[in-house]
């Protein structure tokens, strides 16, 4: 195939608005938000540009309100899966040569879309169905969605561009074909995020590959509309087939699938290893090694040197522990605070809290919601108990949860004294915060520590005034976070600025929101062309040969 001589340029990211009260956007929120609540959805499976039906549906709940659903979505059958096999495979005929500059066009009308006409409607959904407050679900939704489409088309017209630095040498021609995987791409996306869930099945899209989107069951309502917005946006049919259902059932037929050729992934560690466990062991089925990229749990830390600002580090664990009720596989799980400033700290963070309680993301200027679903409420609350019950742990702010009419859990500070306890080492996926307080003197060894108690390594961060302690941190925490902040909470990357993601049991380390990420959506090929070929199979070297 062949690509326009066409780039588009470096994007801005997206504005965040503010929906302050009386604000037009609030205004139009609200109204998106009533038209929501009013309706019953009926969400089909796509498949090659179809909408189907199936026996099987799940409701649509509302962690706020788990009694009162908004319609119910249909789930794929064994049949619908091979289905979309088939289509994927089919439209990748025609799709591989659509030029780039069309297949940018597509994303940048759907950040268009996504940003005017569906604004308020992608952030009622994101909300109602997912639990988050207008903040969280603005700058996920519509911003963050905005600018992996803006910045991915940026970052594919870049790649394209990339030719071999001596394109004509020695009477010769050279040039790299940068073709899509040959295949398709089964994209598995979690409930936390829906910028997430767009960009790993559009970044493979993007790159000439047809896909496979299974969304979370407690993400499928943004999730289709996303869907719809790729459809409008001019994505043919097959390109992108959207079926939603039980991860078992889709993974384990999608996974024998000879022409599986990549796996884009954000989801458990334990669930991503079994996927990686089962491709090993079909290896030989498949007509290509399937690419396999992936970002799994997180255990994520903030480490205090006894040189930082108490209200500065005061904020930054509220916020980065309790955003999204921590629902972040980058939210701050674990702290580790210096004696001289433990007092102060905890003192301005119980002032923080007090102002902080579970509501409905229906209160527009709500900052803490429900938990997803009644399965992390009850991981989560199994938590608290063990803590409650430890010699080694103290609750010092929330710990109570009810589940009667929707799934809210108190935002929780453990104190422990033991580095190690279950609640420093084990992603929670929830809003705990354990804080080990250790000895001034200690800081040195307390980085020694943060880095081998979790087997994670995605986001972590550093508080000092103190520019050696910095220094010190961020050289011994090298391969602990593969997002570093200094000074600042662990959570909140943003396109084009901070690409994402982690390694050791954190994934791949693939780099959403940056070139890195599109690069394995990519087989390249190269390409020489010889303008006078030799006639002969003699080289200068072999005249006038002697005997000896």
């Amino acid at each position: 195939m062949t690509h326009a001589l066409f780039s588009v340029p470096l994007p801005k990211n997206e504005p965040v608005l503010d929906y302050a009260p009386g604000s037009p956007e609030r205004a139009a929120l609200q109204q998106a938000l009533d038209e929501m609540l009013s309706q019953k959805w009926d969400i089909p499976v796509i498949i090659g540009g179809k909408e189907i039906r199936t026996a099987s549906t799940q409701r649509l709940v509302q962690p706020h309100d788990h009694k009162n659903s908004l319609g119910v979505f249909h789930q794929v059958t064994d049949k619908e899966i091979r289905l979309a096999v088939e289509a994927a495979m089919t439209a990748r005929k025609e799709w591989e040569k659509v030029s780039s500059t069309h297949r940018a066009a597509m994303a940048l009308k759907a950040a268009e879309l996504l940003t005017t006409k569906y604004r308020y409607q992608m952030n009622a959904a994101t909300m109602l169905v997912q639990g988050k407050n207008i903040y969280q679900s603005e700058i996920d939704c519509i911003a963050e969605m905005a600018d992996f489409l803006r910045f991915n088309a940026y970052y594919m017209t870049q790649i394209y561009s990339e030719q071999p630095p001596y394109i004509l040498a020695n009477g010769s021609m050279n040039r790299t074909d940068h073709r899509p995987l040959e295949g398709f791409v089964f994209a598995v996306t979690p409930f936390n995020f829906t910028a997430i869930g767009g960009n790993l099945p559009l970044s493979p899209a993007l790159m000439g590959n047809t896909v496979l989107w299974k969304p979370a069951s407690t993400s499928v309502l943004s999730n289709y509309l996303l869907m719809k917005i790729f459809q409008e946006a001019g994505f043919p049919d097959g390109v992108i087939n959207f079926i939603p259902g039980s991860g078992r059932l889709v993974g384990d037929i999608v996974l024998q699938s000879p022409d599986l050729a990549g796996i884009h992934f954000t989801g458990s560690t334990g669930v991503f290893n079994h996927m990686w466990t089962v491709i090993g062991q079909n290896i030989s089925r498949y007509k290509t090694y399937p690419r396999i990229v992936g970002e799994t749990g997180g255990k994520d830390f903030v480490v205090v040197h006894p040189s930082a600002d108490a209200l500065q580090v005061a904020a930054a664990l509220v916020r980065g522990a309790f955003e999204y009720q921590g629902q972040k596989c980058s939210a701050a799980s674990r702290a580790y605070l210096p004696a001289s400033l433990s007092a102060a700290v905890f003192h301005a963070m119980g002032s923080m809290l007090k102002e902080i309680s579970p509501e409905p993301p229906t209160v527009l200027g709500a900052f803490f919601n429900a938990v997803i679903d009644e399965k992390s409420y009850d991981s989560i609350m199994a938590y608290l108990e063990k803590a409650k019950s430890s010699k080694d742990a103290e609750i010092l702010f929330g710990g109570g949860g009810s589940k009667e009419k929707g799934y809210f859990i108190q935002p929780t500070v453990i104190l422990t004294k033991d580095p190690h306890f279950l609640t420093m080492e084990e992603e929670i996926f929830g809003p705990v915060l354990t804080v080990y307080v250790y000895d001034d003197d200690a800081f040195d060894q307390i980085l020694d520590l943060c880095d081998s108690t979790s087997p994670y390594g995605l986001t972590g961060s550093i508080f000092a005034r103190d520019r050696s302690a910095v220094v010190r941190a961020e050289e011994k925490l090298r391969y602990a976070a593969g997002n570093f902040y200094i000074n600042d909470k662990p959570t909140g990357a943003v396109v084009g600025q901070q690409p994402f993601g982690g390694s050791r049991a954190s994934g791949t380390n693939d780099k959403a929101g940056s070139k890195l990420n599109l690069l394995r959506w990519i087989s390249p090929r190269t390409i020489k062309e010889t303008f006078n070929p030799p006639q002969s199979h003699t080289y200068p070297f072999m005249g006038g040969k002697q005997a000896h």
